[in-house]
């Protein structure tokens, strides 16, 4: 997996300060996605150790609410696995800590992903320049939904997700 950022004390992509990594790659080419430049997979530095410490630095500060992970798409094909792990190690290494996720794909779409019994908020769906809305908190377009992961899997199948509601 490669990444073009790691952004800290953001405020702008999760509840609370944040630390957020921009992963490089995503297929759906949005039009009017504001980080066009993270569509190509390849762009960027490869994740590695020393990146991986950079966003455990951060996350080790009591003030650091969480991590997001956006893009890009972390759930494209070339990102999931590494994006699985990294989850799956912030969540054992950080159990108070919240973790974010922001893709193009819909919550039916992606539900029965393993990596999803770690996320706490996902922000699904594409951006639709059509449906911009800026009074939207956490998410650009209006037919974007910020769900509350933990809640919704609980639900049964084929129900609509519980939206978060911070």
């Amino acid at each position: 997996m490669k990444y073009l950022n790691i952004t800290k004390d953001d405020m702008l992509n999760g509840e609370g300060l944040r630390v957020v990594l921009w992963v490089s790659g995503c297929e759906r080419h949005c039009q009017g996605c504001h980080n066009a430049f993270a569509w190509d997979a390849d762009c960027g530095l490869e994740f590695d150790d020393v990146a991986r410490e950079e966003i455990f630095s951060q996350l080790d500060k009591d003030y650091i609410a969480g991590l997001t992970l956006s893009g890009g798409d972390p759930l494209s094909d070339k990102n999931r696995g590494a994006v699985a792990d990294l989850i799956s190690v912030v969540r054992a290494r950080y159990p108070e800590k919240t973790i974010w996720l922001y893709s193009g794909y819909k919550w039916e779409e992606v539900c029965n992903e393993p990596l999803m019994g770690e996320i706490d908020v996902l922000v699904d769906g594409e951006y639709i320049e059509g449906e911009r809305d800026v009074k939207l908190h956490w998410c650009g377009s209006s037919n974007q939904r910020v769900i509350d992961v933990q809640k919704s899997l609980i639900r049964a199948l084929g129900e609509e997700p519980i939206l978060w509601q911070g």
